[in-house]
């Protein structure tokens, strides 16, 4: 289930470029910045691992995890599934230090609208090798929900890893499942 050779996520910000000529009024020159997104896909839909319970959320984590870094400081990383649950890619969105780390919601939604992904699982590490989560990440869970249910990518589970286990949110009933048709099969 490794997505090491998997999706490429790429923002490319173009130098500035000079405005031209409006009819024949010339207008001196306003830099501005053109903002081109994209996303491409090396794996074939059907090839993508497939996202069913909390356990698969942790294992593609796990194996994306740096093992070097994973007790040394605090990252957090996304997993963007497309309507079927099949994983479109890992983003990392921070690294910090050992008690924390810096999430930005916005940054988060706009990798997930621009590879059209129809759920997030959150995930982030504990260096302290300790799984239960702090009032931060409840508080930066409960507020990644309600983005998502606002912008329609529900927010399926938040995982908090360790080198030797994890926790779900998702399965400790923290996250509301019934949001989203994408909602993890945790019979």
């Amino acid at each position: 289930m490794s997505l090491r050779h998997g999706s490429i996520f790429e923002y490319i910000f173009l130098s500035s470029r000079p405005c031209h000529d409006i009819g024949m009024i010339k207008k001196a020159p306003n830099p501005i910045s053109e903002i081109k997104l994209t996303y491409r896909s090396k794996v074939k839909a059907k090839d993508r691992p497939k996202v069913s319970c909390s356990d698969d959320a942790y294992q593609l984590f796990r194996e994306n995890w740096d093992d070097c870094t994973i007790n040394l400081y605090e990252e957090f990383k996304i997993l963007l599934l497309d309507t079927s649950n099949r994983c479109l890619g890992i983003v990392p969105i921070s690294k910090g230090g050992i008690t924390g780390t810096v999430v930005d919601i916005r940054l988060i939604f706009a990798c997930a609208l621009k590879a059209k992904a129809s759920a997030i699982v959150l995930g982030h590490n504990h260096p302290s090798d300790g799984t239960d989560p702090s009032q931060a990440d409840k508080g930066i869970t409960q507020k990644m929900e309600v983005a998502g249910t606002l912008l329609d990518i529900p927010i399926i589970d938040h995982i908090i890893l360790t080198d030797e286990s994890y926790y779900s949110f998702s399965d400790d009933g923290l996250i509301d499942t019934s949001r989203g048709k994408n909602s993890l099969n945790l019979g």
